[in-house]
């Protein structure tokens, strides 16, 4: 129940008609996946800290092989179970999505992408050290697959390179815990919460070169 509204709300998001004046400046759509890559590249390599072959790896494959663009939508950029709010009483319902600086326009699957990296089973040991929350493998949620059939059904986009997404998704949160990390290890946060984030950036680069290789 909760899956499938969870699923349909980013398929309706996805259907706004991104024309209208106000939503015109939200981003440039253009070389939207190029830009991703690039700019997430260069993030990892200032917050570095030690070397990590995997990473390299994976920016090479996302680079060379970046899809043909989809037409662009509203794209959400942290669409998960975390950034929305069920209706009280009425958990089938998705009563508000929360979140929405990173909003911007791109390529929708560049969303349902990163919504899978948060979509996990507990037995990936990648996940575990990682400390991605595994609700979602608990029995009644729908699997990965499933929520990319739907996609692919109700939204009628082409779906056969989700596994790029997904991979371009994992290695963002890679980054995003490097460069949490990287404050740690240079001494510019205190916060003993962080201490382990480094083993969690290189759990997440392995998680995303796996994904990669699967595909190629």
């Amino acid at each position: 129940m909760i899956s499938e509204a969870f699923l349909d709300t980013l398929v309706r998001m996805h259907a706004i008609d991104v024309s209208r004046e106000e939503l015109r400046g939200l981003g440039r759509p253009e070389g939207y996946v190029d830009r991703q890559v690039r700019g997430w590249a260069e993030r990892w390599a200032r917050a570095q800290t030690e070397e990590v072959p995997e990473m390299e790896q994976v920016i090479r494959w996302l680079a060379g092989r970046i899809p043909a663009a989809l037409a662009p939508v509203l794209i959400h950029n942290d669409y998960k179970l975390d950034n929305v709010m069920l209706a009280e009483g009425e958990p089938g319902r998705i009563e508000t999505v929360l979140d929405w600086e990173m909003a911007t326009l791109g390529d929708p699957l560049s969303d349902l992408g990163l919504t899978l990296c948060y979509w996990v089973w507990a037995t990936e040991p990648e996940v575990r050290v990682a400390g991605i929350p595994a609700l979602t493998s608990q029995p009644g949620w729908y699997a990965r697959d499933r929520l990319v059939e739907l996609y692919a059904e109700r939204s009628g986009r082409d779906v056969s390179h989700i596994g790029y997404y997904e991979t371009l998704g994992v290695f963002k949160l890679a980054v995003i815990i490097q460069r949490i990390y990287s404050r740690f290890h240079r001494g510019q946060t205190q916060d003993e919460r962080f201490r382990n984030f480094g083993a969690r950036a290189k759990a997440l680069a392995r998680m995303a070169a796996r994904l990669a290789e699967n595909q190629t």
